[in-house]
């Protein structure tokens, strides 16, 4: 038995029904954890909850802490017996007790207007977004035309730092993918081509799928996932630390400083990335084609300028900066409307790759509706 152990005594001196429950020892955690005594006394408590005119006497209580106190008071059913003596030290702890009532919930009223609601709030969200991005669309034009009338002040560096990271650092990646596809494309149409007997034609599809579609869609595609979620997350990084707040009382304006050079260079990079990503596809094509169906690279690249149009060419190129414009702007419009806590951050990150890359398809549909008869 450890010394000043908690315990309880039912004294019953008077012989009546009434009965007394004396608490002595010490009632805190580490004492009622030793030797098993928190499972006799939680049972002794249980035991005593229907029983009719109790009388409760803690003033024998050398010490407790809220975990004793909560065993009263759920043994009490939360609410004070009517017969209870008390110390004046315990008294403010059994009255925090009291005080914290218990959380409710609030009702939910399900409507059946609730859906009506939900589509009205995205649809006013979705106005509010498209008169955002028609706003930052008209800012970069104005600083466009400012960067041509002013071209000695212009924020060249800014430019070419933009071209630097969205274009160069790109490289490698839109390479590896590009080639890996031309390889599964030419693999996947060799054994179609092969039961035809139409060997000869591997360079028309894989010129075709990848100099007009697979090329500019892929590149802008990894544009978007890579550098797009990087133009937002900047952006909205200068948000939190306030230094967007910091540029507008320096009089430096965020669309000439910070949007215009990134429109212009994804313009600009993302044209050459397409031609570095047709290029590398058709050498995966090529290698794929030579394995499955022993064409040679000169066959290949000889039959290659009369499959494939130069007016495709100049489509895809198209494709490519209309795209990297597209991806630049949907960027900065997410990344201007996080706002300064990093849970913003994180959502309109995901929230701008995954609307770029859907602009970026809608894009690519009209343009095949567009030049639907075209380079054929």
């Amino acid at each position: 038995m450890i010394e000043n152990a908690p315990t309880l005594t039912i004294d019953n001196a008077s012989g009546g029904a009434a009965q007394t429950v004396v608490a002595s020892g010490i009632w805190q955690v580490h004492a009622l954890a030793q030797c098993g005594a928190i499972k006799k006394i939680s049972a002794m408590l249980k035991s005593l909850d229907n029983t009719p005119g109790i009388e409760w006497d803690l003033t024998s209580i050398m010490s407790i802490d809220h975990i004793g106190a909560q065993m009263f008071w759920n043994a009490w059913g939360k609410k004070r017996p009517a017969a209870l003596k008390l110390a004046p030290r315990q008294e403010a702890l059994f009255a925090r007790l009291e005080s914290a009532n218990e959380l409710k919930l609030p009702r939910s009223r399900r409507s059946h207007l609730t859906w009506v609601m939900v589509l009205g709030f995205s649809i006013l969200s979705f106005i509010e977004h498209v008169h955002g991005f028609v706003r930052l669309i008209g800012q970069v034009v104005q600083d466009i035309w400012r960067f041509i009338r002013h071209p000695m002040t212009g924020p060249w560096r800014e430019v070419s730092a933009n071209i630097f990271h969205s274009g160069f650092q790109a490289l490698g990646i839109t390479a590896l993918v590009g080639f890996l596809i031309g390889v599964v494309l030419s693999y996947l149409s060799a054994q179609q081509l092969r039961m035809f007997g139409g060997d000869m034609y591997i360079v028309n599809i894989l010129g075709m799928s990848v100099i007009r579609e697979l090329g500019p869609l892929l590149a802008a595609i990894l544009v978007a996932g890579r550098s797009g979620s990087s133009i937002t997350a900047q952006l909205g990084v200068m948000r939190v630390t306030e230094e967007l707040d910091a540029m507008l009382v320096m009089g430096i304006s965020h669309g000439y400083r910070l949007i215009m050079p990134k429109v212009i260079a994804l313009a600009i990079s993302m044209p050459l990335l397409v031609v570095w990503t047709d290029a590398m596809a058709l050498l995966g094509g090529m290698a794929s084609a030579m394995v499955e169906l022993n064409l040679s690279p000169r066959y290949f690249i000889q039959k290659l300028p009369d499959a494939v149009p130069l007016v495709n060419y100049t489509i895809g190129l198209l494709k490519g900066a209309t795209f990297g414009v597209l991806i630049a702007l949907v960027s900065c419009h997410f990344g201007l409307r996080i706002k300064p806590n990093t849970e913003s951050l994180g959502r309109g990150t995901t929230t701008s790759v995954v609307t770029a890359i859907t602009v970026v398809i809608l894009a690519d549909a009209v343009y095949a509706i567009i030049f639907s008869g075209v380079g054929f």
